[in-house]
């Protein structure tokens, strides 16, 4: 029996021995499990420019708020649309240098909503950037603090043309008739939150999930509407820019209640500008491309709603249209 109060030098070596276990197992372990790590094929290393933007998230404590981890459990499907796995970490999690570990950015609350494919399901890098200077402009309820600092304010004559400025509406601008102009930050951490998107596993040998189990709601499945829900696809994927009553904002996103391109009876520039982006007005924001997130039933949906919705009154659109005119634009795209 060892007799620590009276034997100093068993005591010594035992705490030696505790701290050796407990540093294999909570450090050694752990770090040779992660160099074993691999990333998914279709990830992506992170650009020099999306490096400095975690930097940037790491420095302005984002993590206090936001997580990126997607549990196996019903209530996270709506942050992504698998669980989250080591491979999803393995570039954020690259050593800075010799000495020091990349910072944790997996979160341990949700004061915020998690930014695990916040790249795919808010694409629209002048949504974020109004979001940074301030939330409410684009989330009326949100309670996250802005962050003015990563901007300046400057006369338009002072502006460069390889300026960025943010079109942020005038009555968040406290009357100001300057410019708000992004810095190198700003920038930066807008990149690293676009680059966060989950990487595809299907088809990749080894990796499985059990999806989790949805609850029991007691409804026949034969009385259940077949195909995307419209108005809740537009909620997560167009609300946060063109506003729940479909009036957008003034000086950053167009309205579309009332808008004769929604209205039109041929649906064809429409469906072009939810698949290809916007960019022919500049006295708002650049729209972002959904061909690449938002398959034709999807955007038929959405479409659909939008045209029925707030006063307006235009025909459904099919997936069968707007896969016809995703063809004719790839088919133009490759001459």
């Amino acid at each position: 029996m060892l007799n620590f109060h009276k034997n100093h030098r068993n005591l010594v070596v035992t705490s030696l021995l505790v701290f050796v276990g407990l540093s294999v197992l909570i450090a050694v372990v752990p770090a040779s499990e992660i160099q074993r790590t691999k990333p998914l094929p279709s990830m992506k290393d992170f650009s020099k420019q999306e490096r400095a933007g975690l930097n940037v998230y790491v420095a302005e404590n984002c993590v206090a708020c936001h997580t990126q981890q997607v549990r196996n459990i019903e209530m996270d499907n709506v942050w992504g649309s698998r669980p989250s796995m080591p491979s999803d970490y393995y570039f954020s999690k690259k050593r800075l240098d010799f000495w020091r570990q990349s910072p944790s950015i997996l979160g341990s609350e949700r004061t915020g909503p998690d930014l695990t494919n916040i790249g795919k399901r808010q694409a629209g890098k002048e949504w974020h950037l109004l979001h940074l200077y301030n939330p409410r402009i684009v989330v009326k309820e949100s309670i996250m603090p802005g962050y003015p600092w990563l901007f300046e304010e400057k006369d338009a004559s002072q502006v460069s043309s390889d300026e960025v400025v943010v079109a942020v509406p005038e009555q968040f601008r406290k009357g100001s008739s300057r410019k708000i102009v992004a810095t190198q930050k700003a920038l930066d951490l807008v990149a690293y939150l676009l680059s966060l998107k989950q990487a595809d596993i299907e088809g990749e040998p080894g990796i499985k999930f059990i999806p989790a189990k949805k609850k029991n709601t007691g409804t026949d499945s034969q009385t259940q509407p077949s195909g995307p829900d419209g108005a809740t696809l537009y909620t997560n994927t167009c609300g946060a820019c063109h506003q729940a009553d479909g009036k957008g904002l003034a000086g950053a996103f167009p309205p579309l209640a009332g808008s004769t391109i929604v209205n039109d009876n041929d649906p064809e520039l429409m469906i072009k500008i939810i698949l290809q982006g916007y960019d022919a007005r500049a006295e708002y924001a650049v729209m972002a491309p959904f061909a690449d997130m938002l398959n034709d039933d999807e955007i038929a949906a959405i479409a659909t709603h939008e045209r029925s919705s707030w006063g307006n009154n235009a025909p459904a659109i099919t997936a069968e249209m707007v896969k016809k005119i995703r063809e004719s634009i790839k088919t133009i795209s490759q001459k």
